[in-house]
């Protein structure tokens, strides 16, 4: 673990770049052409994109999983390229074991660092009872709504305590009413423990009512497009109220045509 810089950003990405190397055409294909972006310390930014544009590449690359063909990342001053842990991540999937209780997987990331079961329970109790999960503590993954699933997802992030939370497109799997309710729950938990939250997402809307930025992305290999300041969710203390706010259809409808353009629309 790197020891904090006293810094504004959270994360900068300086010129990063990321070729792979395409075996049946014999030659290098290029991703990501040419990224610079700030991260502002206790943020919420989206990223959005067209599909296959390298959102996941760059998602791999700030968490340290991928190293970039050129340029570096920065989380709190330092240059994190090939190391991990400086982040937490939220995925599609809630990936809970399900032969282990809820308890025991709140506190997986504790036990993987040698945390001492009492102490690992106790702290994974605290969260469960934070967010009214305790009733659920001694039960399996299979008998939680996908919801849930999710919260427990996100405490068993939490429980380790990263500065910097990763989503990657964490509530697409749900219906759309269980979506607008856990979009809501999950950005005030993660208001209340000020965390840096990055979220990887093809929805415009859920990039809007979330944000406090977003950054657009180019057409592979990408680049960043345009950087929107939204703001609404802090404006209105809600997620819902935010999509009701005139500005929601606005910044839509200019996110949206700018991915058109990418995608070559016509109409």
């Amino acid at each position: 673990m790197f020891v904090r810089q006293e810094t504004k950003h959270a994360i900068e990405l300086v010129d990063i770049k990321k070729q792979f190397y395409d075996r049946k055409n014999d030659s290098m294909v290029e991703v990501i052409k040419n990224i610079s972006l700030q991260i502002r310390d206790k943020e919420f930014i989206s990223i959005v994109g067209p599909s296959g544009c390298g959102k996941s590449t760059m998602f791999n690359i700030i968490a340290g999983l991928l190293e970039p063909s050129g340029g570096m990342v920065k989380v709190h001053g330092h240059n994190i390229v090939s190391s991990t842990g400086h982040v937490g991540y939220m995925m599609q999937k809630d990936l809970l074991f399900p032969w282990r209780t809820i308890l025991e997987n709140v506190g997986l990331g504790l036990e993987i660092r040698g945390i001492p079961k009492k102490e690992r329970d106790e702290i994974a109790m605290d969260y469960l009872s934070k967010y009214n999960l305790q009733d659920f503590a001694q039960a399996y993954p299979a008998t939680l709504s996908g919801g849930m699933r999710q919260r427990v997802a996100l405490i068993r992030t939490l429980a380790f305590n990263p500065e910097i939370i990763l989503l990657d497109e964490p509530f697409s799997a749900l219906d759309y009413q269980t979506r607008l309710v856990l979009e809501d729950e999950i950005l005030q938990i993660l208001q209340d423990f000020g965390k840096t939250v990055v979220l990887i997402t093809h929805d415009i809307g859920e990039a809007i009512a979330m944000s406090d930025r977003i950054a657009v992305m180019s057409q592979r290999p990408t680049y960043v497009k345009k950087i929107c300041d939204v703001g609404l969710a802090k404006k209105h203390g809600s997620v819902i109220q935010a999509r009701s706010d005139q500005k929601y259809n606005e910044l839509f409808d200019e996110i949206w045509n700018e991915l058109d353009i990418q995608m070559g629309r016509s109409s």
